[in-house]
């Protein structure tokens, strides 16, 4: 099935403290992420880099958060974007930027599935779950808050309501492997399951996603995808300030991409945390536009060897 690709560059920086994920998505455009859709038969427009709007007045009851201001107006320009983008029959993919470009994202693709009566479904391919709220971060970082966003948690007073908060069962994060003690509570009490790495490593990589697929596709559901640059492992996907051991093999990242294009089911996309700062040559913006080809239907086996030396 072909898609009409709009690509929304979302240069966020102001949702951690390591500077450089605004070149994220320079770094994919030069990677060749449009052609690489286009050869699978997609159609693609690239709106270029929006920005994120005036700047409200708020203040945050935690003075350990940074960049309030920045990262609301971000939530709503970006929110308006997917939602345009959904409105003319488009699937949005989000080039980041920093993880909290999501809390745009998803509420703009939130608001087009309440709209057309179909449930969202949220698909976090991570190493941390971001279920931080204003209120509990430590570090101030706002990118680790999305997940908490999305489900509806008080502290986001700040920022624009959610739009159909999207209820435990219809997230799944997966890959996790850094998840703070009050996050570890939150996700408790909420009732989020989490898809760590032990989990995937005692029921492999292709039952837990399965498993959740069939749930959207059971309920006619819509399926954003996030995919964070740290759901891999950096030994292969070193261009990340947040760097975790124990990810994704390149196998294991391109199995989950084909089985997600498999099932017809994704309709958004975010790719975030690349910061080209500290990559090598290239090499992670080039393997997650691979990883992108895979979501679009291209195959491992039929990509030529690419050496990186």
């Amino acid at each position: 099935m072909a898609h009409e690709i709009t690509l929304i560059g979302a240069p966020v920086d102001e949702g951690q403290s390591r500077a450089g994920c605004l070149m994220g998505p320079a770094a994919y455009r030069v990677a060749g992420i449009a052609a690489a859709i286009r050869e699978l038969g997609h159609d693609v427009e690239d709106i270029g880099d929006i920005g994120h709007g005036p700047l409200p007045e708020v203040a945050a009851p935690n003075p350990a958060v940074h960049h309030l201001a920045e990262c609301v107006g971000w939530t709503r320009t970006l929110a308006d974007a997917g939602r345009a983008a959904m409105d003319r029959g488009r699937f949005p993919i989000f080039m980041g930027g920093d993880h909290a470009l999501s809390m745009g994202s998803v509420a703009g693709v939130a608001a087009y599935a309440a709209a057309a009566g179909r449930p969202l479904f949220v698909l976090w391919l991570d190493a941390h779950s971001d279920f931080h709220t204003p209120l509990t971060t430590t570090s101030g970082n706002l990118h680790g808050t999305p997940v908490a966003y999305l489900s509806g948690l008080p502290g986001f007073e700040a920022f624009p309501d959610f739009p159909a908060p999207v209820p435990p069962e219809r997230v799944c994060l997966y890959g996790i492997r850094s998840v703070d003690p009050a996050e570890h509570r939150a996700l408790k009490a909420h009732g989020i399951p989490v898809n760590d790495m032990r989990v995937l490593d005692e029921n492999g990589i292709v039952a837990p996603l399965r498993a959740f697929l069939d749930q959207v596709a059971a309920q006619n559901g819509m399926l954003h995808v996030s995919l964070d640059v740290d759901f891999l492992d950096p030994s292969i996907a070193p261009a990340v300030g947040t760097t975790v051991p124990g990810g994704t093999t390149f196998r294991e990242a391109h199995l989950v991409m084909e089985l997600l294009h498999e099932s017809g089911l994704v309709t958004s996309l975010d790719m975030v945390e690349l910061n080209p700062f500290l990559d090598e040559r290239g090499r992670t913006a080039k393997l997650m536009v691979d990883l992108v080809g895979s979501l679009m239907g291209r195959k491992v086996f039929d990509r030529p060897t690419r050496s990186f030396g």
